[in-house]
């Protein structure tokens, strides 16, 4: 599932090619939206919480959609090839100029913009929210700790707990405290924990990288400690990594760790 500095930067690029713009066409190609016709409305703006993402059109009406695992929002000059097979499209907004389409998109949702905090009420603060103040770290940081028995990892991706944070930040985010994902959250500093996930995700969203890094290189095999890194090894003592998996269920996240430079529990197999 992409992290939430992607579905940032997908929804800028979104923006950027539809905002103050009137669609001429449209159109959704799923059972329940399949009457709905927006042409006409103009793209007020498009923008996210977390990993939802919000398109705002004239007459008190947002779009909510989520990428999921395999969805994506394209970006076409109007009349051109889609990169991507025409069944899998799910929504196509067409302008004078320019065509943005949803790829398996997920969660399609038409409701009033004023209304659309009700789908997000649920989450956490969002770590790449403009208005981010302390507060917003004080109340992610007490519901990171809230359950100190819980697993790190496990926490980190719960979306109540703060929103954005993906596997790859999951694992990330662990390694530069130190410890390993399964380690409990009553042995990490929630306040830093809360700042460090916020400061990588800005970090990439501000740049506009969509393949992350948290190293600071650019360099494909150089942008991240441990995260995919099997056969290169750990980026700081260039030891062996061990993969694991974490969660369960639809939330079973393969994970990778350093032990040599993380300390604290972990499955054998």
């Amino acid at each position: 599932m992409p992290e939430g500095d992607t579905v940032f930067l997908v929804a800028k690029r979104f923006a950027k090619a539809m905002a103050g713009k009137t669609l001429l066409r449209g159109e959704f190609r799923v059972p329940q939206l399949a009457t709905v016709d927006l042409s006409g409305r103009e793209v007020l703006g498009v923008g996210t919480v977390g990993k939802h993402l919000f398109t705002r059109f004239s007459g008190d009406l947002t779009l909510h959609s989520h990428l999921m695992m395999d969805g994506m929002w394209d970006v076409y000059p109007a009349g051109a090839k889609w990169r991507r097979p025409g069944h899998h499209a799910r929504v196509i907004f067409t302008a004078a100029d320019v065509q943005v389409i949803g790829f398996r998109v997920h969660d399609l949702k038409l409701v009033a913009t004023s209304k659309e905090h009700d789908l997000v009420a649920h989450l956490g603060p969002d770590l790449l929210d403009p208005k981010w103040t302390e507060e917003h770290a004080a109340r992610a940081a007490a519901a990171l700790a809230a359950d100190p028995a819980r697993e790190l990892g496990l926490a980190l991706l719960d979306q109540r707990v703060m929103a954005g944070v993906g596997n790859l930040y999951k694992c990330e985010i662990a390694f530069l405290l130190g410890v390993t994902p399964w380690t409990p959250v009553s042995e990490v500093d929630a306040a830093r924990t809360v700042a460090l996930a916020r400061r990588l995700l800005l970090a990439n969203a501000l740049a506009g990288r969509f393949d992350q890094s948290t190293t600071g290189h650019l360099d494909r095999n150089r942008k991240n400690w441990v995260y995919e890194r099997t056969r290169q090894g750990c980026f700081r003592c260039g030891g062996k990594l061990l993969v694991r998996t974490q969660g369960h269920d639809v939330r079973r996240r393969p994970t990778w760790f350093c032990p040599k430079d993380q300390t604290g529990p972990y499955p054998e197999q």
